[in-house]
């Protein structure tokens, strides 16, 4: 009877050393299936300075007349004078476009400001717009175009509005060097845990951000300043990595 309560003992002993054992192999297992689940996630960017290679520069004329026949006469002969005069500067023909002549009807004012019937008047606007590949020299042009008011030409010259052209093709060179840069971060951050980084999990990209020159300005849906020639292209990346 001792002996088989001994018996029964030592198997209820091997049975709690094995659940034991069990127990442990698979918390370890546990543990080991977590961390690989494990993800680091970074942030990855890169900039890169770009100078703009097309300008789009408009310029208005108008005139306001008592008579509608006298403002057309005055805007028909300016119009053609500040053609002839872009192209003097050297800029092609095929290169200035001209729109079509929009007017606005002006009423006479009652004793307390009031807009009434009467028409006093009538302003004709017409522009003409310049696109080139000429960066430098429109912008030029369009800073000395306001010496047509010398010559009584009533011109508005507008600030040129300044495009790159080759943002698809750079917008793939930032976003692989963004990439690169996400890397070496979450490299550098695993190495500090005593970690180190696996495959990439998820990868998504941020808005571009076009700004002028130095600036640090962004914005949620991304900028695309055409105020300046030199402008900075900024692109980001967040993207997680398996931690190993």
């Amino acid at each position: 009877m001792s002996d088989e309560r001994s018996g029964t003992f030592l198997g209820g002993v091997a049975l709690a050393v094995g659940l034991v054992i069990a127990s442990a192999v698979g918390g370890w297992a546990f543990v080991k299936g977590k961390r690989g689940d494990q993800t680091i996630t970074v942030t990855g960017s890169a900039r890169k300075r770009i100078k703009s290679d097309l300008v789009i520069w408009r310029a208005g004329v108008s005139y306001q007349a008592p008579a509608l026949a006298e403002a057309y006469r005055a805007l028909s002969e300016s119009v053609p004078r500040v053609k002839s005069y872009l192209i003097g500067k050297g800029i092609p023909e095929n290169q200035i476009t001209i729109s079509s002549i929009s007017s606005q009807t002006l009423h006479s004012k009652t004793n307390d400001g009031q807009e009434s019937a009467e028409i006093s008047g009538y302003t004709l606007r017409q522009e003409l717009e310049v696109r080139s590949t000429e960066v430098d020299k429109i912008a030029q042009i369009a800073r000395q175009a306001t010496e047509l008011i010398n010559q009584g030409i009533l011109i508005e010259s507008q600030a040129p509005e300044y495009h790159y052209t080759k943002l698809g093709d750079l917008k793939i060179e930032m976003l692989a060097e963004a990439a690169k840069d996400a890397k070496v971060r979450a490299e550098q951050i695993a190495k500090s845990t005593g970690s180190s980084i696996g495959s990439v999990r998820a990868a998504r990209m941020g808005v571009l951000q076009i700004t002028p020159a130095d600036s640090s300005e962004v914005s949620d849906s991304g900028m695309n300043d055409t105020s300046s020639l030199d402008k900075d292209i900024t692109a980001v990346v967040n993207v997680g990595f398996a931690v190993d």
